[in-house]
């Protein structure tokens, strides 16, 4: 656990969090359709990782309340990327589930991201390279806590 009293800890998790955020916004400039947003984007994400979720359900993902998150799901599926359907054990509640449309868009996007971020690794060294590679599966894990 880190030891946010220790100078190199308090460091690396600084260093660490930076990093992420400028990666993170470069990433958010390589999208394939600029008319959603990085919140629709999210959703669609999360459709894809999850295959189905219920409004209240995406809302709890995504840290947004559930009226924002009615607001987003019905702008996807005005634009054709979300469909609702009937929630198989409770009528009163619908269920998100992407169409093949967002399917096709979110993998287009995720070859422009892979292939922007390889061509970034280019400049890495074969040590980096490997240090990248074992740090991934760790930087996931966090990314899921």
């Amino acid at each position: 656990m880190p030891d946010l009293s220790r100078g190199d800890d308090a460091a690396a998790v600084s260093a660490l969090r930076g990093a992420v955020m400028r990666l993170s916004r470069r990433l958010k400039h390589q999208r394939v359709d600029e008319s959603l947003t990085p919140t629709e984007m999210s959703v669609l994400g999360t459709l894809a990782r999850c295959g189905h979720a219920t409004p209240g359900e995406l809302a709890r993902k995504e840290h947004v309340q559930p009226p924002s998150m009615t607001r987003i799901v019905a702008m996807l599926e005005a634009k054709g990327l979300v469909r609702l359907e009937p929630h198989p054990d409770d009528r009163r509640q619908k269920v998100v589930t992407q169409t093949e449309q967002a399917e096709a868009m979110l993998a287009e996007s995720r070859h422009k991201r892979d292939a922007w971020l390889a061509e970034l690794a280019t400049g890495l060294d074969d040590d980096e390279w490997a240090k990248l590679r074992a740090a991934a599966p760790v930087l996931e894990k966090l990314a899921q806590l």
